[in-house]
């Protein structure tokens, strides 16, 4: 049902774009891009041959990808992550920053190349899920569960069934099972992982498997390239005690340092979630450039360190996608 749905607003989306797209090729609307000035982080996450939306939301078709990283190279001006936080913009371009989140190996496999080709910078947020002994985040075991798992699992002497869309929920309170494993640690998921994660052999390993500590470490190597944490189990650190959290960002950060044999001070919240508290802890954990989706509070838009970021949409063409880029929405 959940992809069926996917597709079903996929095709929905795209014919909205048509006018839009319409009016590129027509050369009516594309003052707007080369006019526009001013900054925007992007995030990706997963890139794949095909298929984009068979598990989640968060992944994009390689053609689109690399489709994009031509607009990105004509139109706009493109900057690494540190030049963002400097703010070493060019006055005549919109600057535009590329990061990408969750450390899949298909980065390494088909962004990595493509950055050398058009020469673009770019950032990535990596877990430290590697140093564990897993190759799967947590949440993305659920994700292929959710197609290919039983119709009933325990966890814990809990039993979790599946509902109408697909996603499993507590056979005693109607919960849905990732919005508890939300709140838990690692262990926990742990546990999830050991009933569903053998369900991840169904499917391509484009769509879940994570960068080994030598492609982070080649991956780092490279002059476009930034790495960053993006926590250590890719646990919710605001919804998780608070030390807990602190123990994981510090971790994360020496995993990715011993892996890679340079300073990580970048941090992108798993989730875009994160408090007052988590932020502090961040910065003394050593972190000081700290990125997440969204400002959740008042007054973090004056922290010099807090930067948002704008998740890229895989339902939209390319070109409203540039356009959503520079309006900083998809309104």
């Amino acid at each position: 049902m959940q992809g069926l749905y996917s597709e079903y607003y996929h095709l929905r989306s795209r014919l909205k774009c048509l006018p839009g797209d319409a009016a590129w090729h027509l050369g009516l609307n594309r003052q707007l891009v080369k006019k526009a000035r001013g900054c925007r982080i992007l995030v990706y996450h997963g890139i794949c041959n095909r298929q984009p939306l068979l598990f989640n939301t968060l992944f994009l078709k390689l053609k689109s990808f690399e489709a994009q990283l031509r607009f990105y190279k004509k139109y706009f001006n493109m900057v690494s992550l540190d030049d963002y936080y400097h703010q070493r913009f060019s006055k005549e371009k919109f600057n535009i920053c590329l990061t990408f989140d969750d450390g899949f190996a298909n980065n390494y496999k088909y962004v990595l190349p493509l950055l050398e080709q058009y020469e673009i910078p770019a950032a990535f947020f990596i877990t430290g899920i590697r140093e564990t002994g897993y190759d799967i985040l947590w949440n993305d075991v659920l994700s292929i569960a959710y197609k290919y798992g039983p119709k009933k699992i325990t966890i814990e002497k809990e039993e979790y069934f599946k509902g109408r869309e697909g996603k499993y929920k507590s056979s005693s309170t109607g919960e849905l099972l990732v919005d508890i494993l939300r709140r838990t640690g690692f262990e926990q998921k742990a546990e999830m992982i050991k009933a569903l994660g053998s369900y991840k052999d169904k499917t391509e390993k484009d769509y879940w498997l994570q960068m080994t500590e030598q492609e982070i470490k080649l991956l780092s190597a490279n002059k476009w390239v930034t790495i960053g944490s993006h926590g250590y189990y890719h646990n919710d650190l605001s919804q998780i005690e608070a030390g807990k959290a602190k123990e994981e960002m510090i971790l994360s950060k020496q995993f990715l340092e011993k892996t890679t044999g340079k300073e990580i001070k970048a941090l992108a919240f798993p989730y875009g979630c994160y408090t007052k508290e988590i932020v502090n802890e961040a910065k003394q954990s050593g972190f000081s450039q700290l990125l997440t989706t969204e400002f959740l509070f008042t007054g973090v838009t004056e922290d010099a360190m807090l930067r948002e970021r704008l998740t890229i949409n895989p339902f939209i063409s390319d070109i409203n996608q540039m356009h959503a880029n520079i309006a900083g929405n998809y309104k």
